[in-house]
């Protein structure tokens, strides 16, 4: 359900702020008076509170910031405590870009929750509001394979649900060409149309506004969304609605099983013992495999901690992982006896174009029996941490590689590796800014080709007496000698941190 539909509602909602956001979709209705409310917001919410967080004007822009974190699709303000919204409660609103809704005092918060939570479930849409109605029941039942059977044979529209690896969650057999998601995750605005395979394919976000393109699913429709009715292209945000809300019922997060598995990632990481482990395996019903591996992932920016969590069951899709997150780390534990580092590469090179500023990071660790779990679990943090140390957009790490330096420069805290490299590398590209020189890869070069003059120079195209040249000013920069092994090995090391 679109924003602008709450204003044709016999609720009385008026709009306050934000009317340019009126397309916004609302997911679900919550009522919040925390004053930072964002750990339990998971985006798309309308946002109802009596303000009771308020203590002064500058508590406005706390909570209102929360809010635009956590990306919500809109607040709606009470008005037992204060009337009409404070000043600097819509200040804060038009500064967050978050729409602000005014529920008058006649109106209970539990009548606004029970209307829309009831016409979100039946999935209301104009003329179209019959066949929605139809798709709900579906949905509840048959699945959204149902659905998208009846959307094409009622309105002759084509259509797949597609999660960001590529696979199809729905949609008729023939699936598309694999180059719709790399479209979709490339997009600069949604929706789009792509050409791929010869024909035209319109391309939506499942949730735009509340989850990062890499976590999210999307709506492949064949033809050009252009040449639509406008009855066609409302259908398409009221489907989004559905699959949203489809995907959220299968959320394992709400399950037993789902929180089991959470419990079952902290007491890895803690200090349990292997048979308190393998007796908590049984809950979860992975107690009957022999096998298992182990998967860390973690993100730079742009992925939220549940959306990471989410994103890597999509990417061990069908091998019934059990996760959890540990301080901004998912780790997943597959019950398997083979590795499952194909799969994962052939994920990323999927994801990689939705990444946008993020990176993402993936470890992978051998095959171990249950009772081997948390040093499985430790192999893969540290494989992740190499991996990080790449420094490309999307990079998988398995076990087989850990038996190098990496692995013990992975195991050496943040700081302390920063610190190395700057001591040791930070004169030398100053040098290099200031003087417009090449020393760093002049070491880099001096050090591949273990200390040889003559194929240095000639790998850099200089004179033997000029490479001499600046390796004498790279030890006098740095004080140190590279005739020495040792000091041969710290600047081998300070390159592999960059």
């Amino acid at each position: 359900m679109r924003l602008r539909s709450l204003l044709t509602m016999d609720l009385g909602l008026e709009l306050v702020t934000g009317e340019d956001e009126l397309d916004r979709f609302v997911r679900w209705v919550v009522t919040q008076d925390l004053l930072d409310p964002g750990r339990y917001l998971s985006g798309g919410e309308l946002v109802l509170t009596g303000m009771q967080w308020r203590g002064g004007p500058a508590d406005s822009e706390t909570f209102v910031a929360a809010l635009a974190r956590a990306k919500v699709a809109a607040l709606a303000t009470g008005d037992a405590r204060y009337g009409a919204p404070p000043d600097d409660v819509v200040r804060a609103c038009r500064r967050h870009r978050i729409p602000l809704f005014r529920v008058h005092e006649t109106v209970a918060f539990a009548t606004v929750t029970e209307r829309i939570t009831r016409d979100l479930s039946t999935g209301r849409a104009a003329d179209l509001s019959a066949i929605l109605d139809r798709h709900r029941q579906l949905v509840s039942g048959a699945g959204l394979g149902s659905v998208l059977e009846l959307i094409e044979r009622d309105l002759g529209m084509r259509c797949w649900v597609m999660s960001s690896t590529g696979r199809v969650v729905a949609g008729p057999h023939q699936r598309p060409p694999a180059q719709v998601v790399t479209d979709f995750l490339s997009a600069r605005r949604l929706p789009c149309v792509t050409a791929a395979g010869g024909r035209p394919y319109s391309l939506f976000a499942v949730d735009e506004h509340g989850t990062s393109r890499a976590a999210d699913w999307v709506l492949v429709f064949d033809g050009d969304w252009s040449d639509w009715t406008e009855e066609r292209r409302a259908l398409t945000g009221e489907l989004a609605a559905v699959v949203s809300l489809e995907r959220a019922r299968h959320d394992d997060r709400q399950s037993a099983e789902g929180r089991l598995a959470e419990e079952l990632v902290q007491l890895i990481v803690s200090d349990a013992k292997p048979a308190e482990i393998v007796s908590r395996l049984q809950l979860t019903g992975l107690g009957a495999a022999d096998s298992y591996v182990a998967v860390a992932a973690a993100a730079e920016d742009g992925l939220r901690p549940r959306e990471l969590r989410a994103l890597l069951r999509e990417i061990l899709y069908g091998r019934t992982p059990a996760a959890g997150v540990v301080d901004g780390e998912a780790i997943a534990l597959v019950p398997t006896d083979q590795s499952v580092l194909d799969l994962v590469h052939a994920a990323l090179d999927t994801l990689e174009p939705g990444l946008g500023d993020s990176r993402l990071s993936i470890g992978v660790s051998g095959i171990v029996d249950g009772e081997s779990l948390r040093g499985a679990v430790e192999e893969a943090r540290h494989a992740r941490r190499v991996a990080a140390d790449r420094r490309r957009p999307a990079c998988v790490v398995g076990h087989d590689e850990l038996a190098t330096h990496m692995m013990l420069l992975a195991s050496v805290p943040d700081e302390v590796r920063r610190m190395f490299r700057l001591r040791l590398l930070d004169p030398l590209i100053s040098y290099d800014r200031n003087n417009s020189a090449d020393l760093v890869h002049t070491l880099e070069i001096f050090l591949e080709t273990s200390g040889s003059w003559a194929r240095s120079a000639e790998s850099l195209h200089v004179h033997v007496n000029t490479l001499r040249y600046r390796i004498a000013r790279i030890e006098e920069l740095t004080g140190r000698d590279l005739s020495r092994l040792a000091d041969r090995v710290d600047f081998f090391l300070a390159l592999a941190l960059r």
